[in-house]
């Protein structure tokens, strides 16, 4: 507890300082880090008289997974771009209010076939974590991805999406600039390309933030990434009030890549090395260059209407129920 109390106060005084030297508005950041920190705190006081209610179960392989999707020097969008591809031009801008750094995108070489590629980047460090938003987007970030959308219909650009996001931004700016109008009309804009789209969830995939960019014709997911309507942490602050019990809430969710292919979410689970993609990424990078690239020639066949019906009766089948 001590432990993870320190932790998560050097990430305070970290934001706060950058915060300062940049002026930027990071309180959307800071804000539950606080707020956990001071939760923590006071349940630690509790335990040490006596008072704390039993901690809720560490987890299972549910939530070692997510940890793995979030373990430090774990590849990033920008690095399977560089392992994978050539001639990558970055395009910036939405066209209407600015440049997102946190959702990047532009024409490349995906091992020999030319592509639209569309990134959600974390950020490799501190500094550029800060600067990226930890991969969280604002609305021109989707309004940007919708441009890319248009130009690879028009140059028949197939799209490769890489997911790696804990959800879309939370800031009042986001909100203000119409966040959630902007996912909406990126599903809508990927539902309707008339080329294939293949998205690989390659770390976090949190809620509409990674959906925006998920419409695909496939979906694959990385073995130890996850996917879902809502983080562990953010599920459990809702249902028990209580962020700490977010191993139950991953355990309920069923986020992990062999629960998404059991339930027909995604169409393939792409191996990682042992241990996780962190430890060695030129392998988890030729894995999942291999099953990308597999996907796009299977679909590179196919015609704009099939791809459309095809598309839409994917998303159309998605999930089960039960009518009484």
């Amino acid at each position: 507890m001590a432990d993870l109390i320190r932790d998560l106060e050097h990430k305070v005084r970290d934001l706060e300082q950058t915060a300062r030297k940049t002026g930027q508005n990071l309180e959307a950041a800071l804000a539950p880090l606080r707020e956990e920190v001071a939760k923590l705190r006071h349940d630690e006081s509790e335990r040490e008289a006596g008072l704390a209610a039993p901690e809720a179960p560490a987890g299972g392989e549910r939530w070692e997974r997510v940890g793995l999707a979030r373990a430090p020097g774990r590849p990033t969008a920008l690095d399977y771009v560089e392992l994978l591809t050539e001639d990558f031009t970055q395009l910036h801008g939405d066209r209407l209010y600015g440049d997102d750094p946190a959702l990047l995108g532009g024409p490349a070489v995906w091992q020999g076939t030319p592509v639209m590629l569309l990134l959600q980047q974390k950020g490799r460090d501190t500094k550029t974590k800060i600067k990226r938003r930890f991969g969280m987007s604002n609305p021109e970030g989707y309004r940007k991805a919708q441009r890319l959308m248009d130009l690879a219909d028009k140059f028949r650009l197939p799209v490769v999406a890489l997911i790696d996001t804990p959800g879309a931004y939370p800031g009042i700016e986001a909100e203000e600039r119409g966040q959630g109008w902007a996912i909406a009309e990126s599903i809508q804009r990927m539902s309707r390309l008339r080329v294939p789209a293949v998205c690989a969830v390659i770390g976090e995939g949190g809620s509409g933030g990674a959906l925006a960019i998920g419409v695909g014709n496939r979906v694959l997911i990385m073995e130890n990434a996850w996917y879902s309507v809502i983080s562990p942490e953010a599920c459990a602050s809702i249902i028990w009030k209580d962020a700490s019990k977010a191993p139950l809430a991953a355990e309920a969710l069923r986020l992990t890549a062999p629960d998404l292919l059991e339930l027909g979410i995604v169409e393939e689970v792409i191996p990682e090395p042992e241990g996780g993609a962190h430890l060695d990424k030129q392998a988890a990078a030729e894995a999942l260059g291999e099953a990308v690239s597999r996907h796009l020639r299977e679909l590179s066949g196919l015609s704009a209407e099939e791809l459309l019906a095809g598309r839409a009766e994917r998303f159309r089948s998605t999930g089960v129920f039960e009518e009484r």
